[in-house]
This record gives C-alpha cells, structure tokens and sequence, in this order.
C-alpha cells in the first residue's frame, strides 16, 4: 500500500465550494448520533448522503454508517455500512427483503469516499429501485444484489430510532474515522450530482453546496459547524440528532476539501488507533514503526505530538522515515531506513539516531506527561529540527534555511512520512502507557493558545515556523 504525496506548499486552493468541518467518531468512546422522527415520512424515495473518511479495516467488526430503528425480534430493520471484509453494503429488513454489497474494497484510510444511497421503490423497472454511487460513480458491480420488491416500505423514515455511525442491534459495530455533509432526503430519490461533481482542472469529484435542496419533512442536513450542539440541522427542519459521547473537541477541519494527515493505521503495530487515527495507544512490543498517511517529498512541514504516560519503564521514539518499514509492515526502527531520523527520550537520557547509528545525548532528559513536541522538516534545504514544549532542541532555528541551524539531521532525497515506533512498555503491558496523541493541525487534546499556519491552517499549540505548514 503506497500513501499519497501532497503538494510542497499547499499552494494550489479551490475557489469552489469548501466544507469547514467534520465529526471525528472514536469507536472506543461509543461516538454516535441518534434521531427519533415525531412522524412518519416517506418510506419507500429518499435519499442518504455523507462523505467519510474511514479510521479502521478491523477484520472483526463492521462499521455502521446508517441505521434504522430495530425492534425486539431484531428483524425490519435496514442498514447502509462497511463489512468487516471493507465491502460496502446495504441490507434490507435483515438482508431478507433486500441486499447490495459491493466487489469493490474500501480500504484507503487517507481518502474521503463520497456515498450516496438513492432509493424509491415505487420504480416499476427493479434496477431503478435502489442505487448507491461512491464518488460520483454508480456501483454496478455486487457480490449480493437483491433489489426490494415494487412499493416496499423501509424502516427508514419510520417513526423509531435512526442512529448514525451506531449498529443498533447489538450496540456494537461502530463507525471509526470522520463523515461530514451528512444529508437525507425525505421523499425524493436523487443520484450523486445533487451533493457532487467532478473538478474540471484535476477530475476529481468534490462537494458543492447543498443548502438549497428539498430536504422534505424528516429531511436533515448535518454540516458539523456549532461546535456546542454538534447533532444541529441546518436543513431548516431543525431536525435535530441527540449526540452521544461526542464533544467540541471532535469537531474537526479534516474535511472532504482539506484533508489532513492522520497515523496509518494499516501499520502493524501491537497498540491502539483511537480518536480519528490521531492517538496512538501502545500496550506492549517494540520496533514496530507506524507512519503518517500522507509523505512529503519537498517543502516545509509542521505537527505536534503530546506524550502521555510517560513512564520510568518506557522510552519514547519519534521522527521521519522513508515509510519502507511502516507501509510494507516489517518491524524494525524506522530510523534504520534511508531517510530515518528518530528521537529517542529516556527518562534519564536522549538522543538522535540515523541510519542505524546512535549520537551522542543532546541533555533533554527532562522528558514527563503532557510534554508536546514540536516537528520542523525542511525539505527544500534537507534538514529536520525537533524541539519540545516550545524550545527548539540545539538551540534549533527552522528558518535558518541552507545554514540548517541546529537541525539534527540531514534528510536524503526522496519521500518522508512521519513516523513513531512502538517502544519497550515494561509496565505489565497497561493501557496507555507511553503513548501519544498526534496533531497535524487537528488536534485530539486541547489547546491552550492556538496557532495556525501561514496559510490559516492547523491548530497548534506553539507558534508554526515561518514558512512551514501542515500536513494537509
């Protein structure tokens, strides 16, 4: 699996239509958002949109992306999600009146995939009944295709829970990652050029804006904008989600118009992905590298991480690399590769290390809980600079350009991600225990003062470097 490449100053902006914000679904935390409708709507034409970003290809679980109300002998109830094989797929009334899943595989964690799910049933041609479109294209292939019969009614529109990212039945198979632009459409069935179209410079297919469409009585529109009622409808219904377990801090800039970095989770790895990709939860092993989705190969680049739990038992080990130990999944330190730079911390000790070889300590061996370190890579002039809680290791200077003051390393050629490896947890394997939270410029913890790049983007604790940028 090879990740994405992003431009070296994110240079290149759309003047179209941009989506500000995003709800991150943590499947650990049980995030979910539930509507019961006062009345019954159209239950045989509407239309289901949302653009998401997926966390996970857990094998074990499926991912739920919508989902209408179940009753006590768990049957009538119909559902739109991600089989644990990363299928997608819709099933009615319990795949027995009703059932689509795809041959094509959903397993890029660094795209958003735009979903459509377009239904009326009172189609007399069957294969005009239920049609699902991903990124402005119809799905046409299906290992199950079993359209519903001519005026069925759906448990969609009933008066019963409708949950979104939540598998009613057993409480389980959560959604994990990001979705934004969530829209239904009572009564209409529309196709993906309603909420699409394909960019005429680059053919890629982007959101526009949706506002002014007919939503219909138990229509909604969840844009994710009012950070203090993150459920809100903006469809003018005012049909509102009740939100479960999600908080202002799951409010995200990582949209379907400016997509961020996150950790690959497709790493191998011992520990956890929580919140959006952007935690890291190691509980046991070492040398197992884990990188960022996107690599850069020139420009100036920014993030954070913040350090939790750190123990007398542990060591953290952070940095660059090449992506080769990460993407192919053999273990090993990332800084053994041909572009590894990794710092080391130990409660007593730290250093760099480079293509395999140990330097000698730089004296920050005041390493605790809570630390943030701070990430400066300069590939335009070759050199990387990590600091922490604000001060530069080295007496570092990120703008010093070709003098490369104070960097601790040398960058060759070629792409770099950002990488983390999972480290020696002596500590009877315990839950987050030397673990980190990520911030590329959409941050998991809170921030106390709030810095972006020059272009506007990010959320940082520390000033960003004149001249660097997120990893968006």
């Amino acid at each position: 699996m090879s990740a994405p490449l992003i431009l070296g100053t994110n240079s290149i902006k759309d003047v179209g239509y941009n989506v500000d914000n995003s709800l991150r679904f943590d499947r650990g935390s049980s995030d979910s958002l539930q509507r019961t409708p006062s009345g019954a709507g159209n239950r045989r034409t509407f239309t289901f949109s949302c653009w998401v970003k997926k966390g996970t290809n857990s094998a074990g679980e499926a991912m739920e992306l919508f989902d209408s109300p179940t009753y006590s002998s768990n049957t009538n109830r119909d559902g739109l999600r991600f089989e644990t094989a990363n299928h997608l797929r819709f099933f009615i009334n319990n795949a027995a009146s009703g059932d689509f899943a795809t041959n094509r595989l959903f397993r890029d964690l660094s795209a958003w995939y735009h979903i459509v799910l377009s239904v009326d049933t009172t189609q007399a041609t069957a294969s005009n009944r239920v049609k699902i479109y991903v990124n402005g294209v119809q799905e046409t292939s299906f290992s199950t295709e079993t359209q519903p019969s001519q005026n069925y009614d759906f448990q969609f529109n009933t008066t019963g829970i409708h949950s979104i990212g939540f598998f009613q039945q057993d409480g389980g198979e959560l959604f994990s990652g990001y979705m934004s632009e969530v829209v239904f459409i009572d009564g209409t069935q529309l196709d993906a050029t309603s909420f699409g179209e394909f960019d005429e410079d680059s053919g890629i297919w982007k959101p526009i804006d949706v506002s002014g469409l007919t939503f219909g009585t138990n229509g909604f529109y969840l844009d994710f904008e009012d950070s203090s009622a993150l459920g809100n409808d903006v469809s003018g219904n005012n049909n509102d989600f009740t939100v479960n377990n999600l908080t202002s801090i799951d409010q995200t800039t990582d949209t379907c118009t400016n997509n961020f970095a996150t950790l690959n989770s497709l790493c191998r790895t011992n520990g956890s992905f929580l919140n959006g990709n952007l935690e890291l939860d190691q509980n046991g092993g070492d040398g197992q590298t884990i990188n960022s989705t996107f690599g850069v190969s020139n420009g100036k680049w920014y993030w954070e991480a913040k350090i939790l739990n750190f123990s007398t038992n542990s060591r953290a080990e952070i940095g660059i690399s090449d992506g080769i130990n990460g993407i192919t999944g053999t273990s090993g330190q990332f800084w053994n590769t041909v572009n590894g730079i990794g710092y080391n911390a130990f409660p007593s000790n730290d250093y760099i290390t480079q293509n395999g070889t140990n330097g000698s300590s730089l004296g920050n061996s005041t390493t605790v809980s809570g630390d943030i370190f701070i990430f400066a890579l300069d590939l335009d002039n070759n050199y990387f600079y990590i600091g922490r809680n604000g001060t530069w290791f080295n007496s570092g200077d990120p703008t010093s350009g070709a003098t490369g003051t104070g960097s601790l390393g040398t960058v060759n050629s070629g792409v770099t991600y950002f990488a983390s490896t999972t480290a020696n947890d002596t500590t009877s394997n315990s839950i987050h225990n030397n673990d980190w939270q990520f911030n590329f410029g959409n941050p998991v913890h809170s921030i106390t003062s709030g810095n972006s790049d020059g272009n506007g983007y990010g959320n940082f604790e520390y000033s960003v470097p004149s001249g660097y940028y997120a990893l968006n």
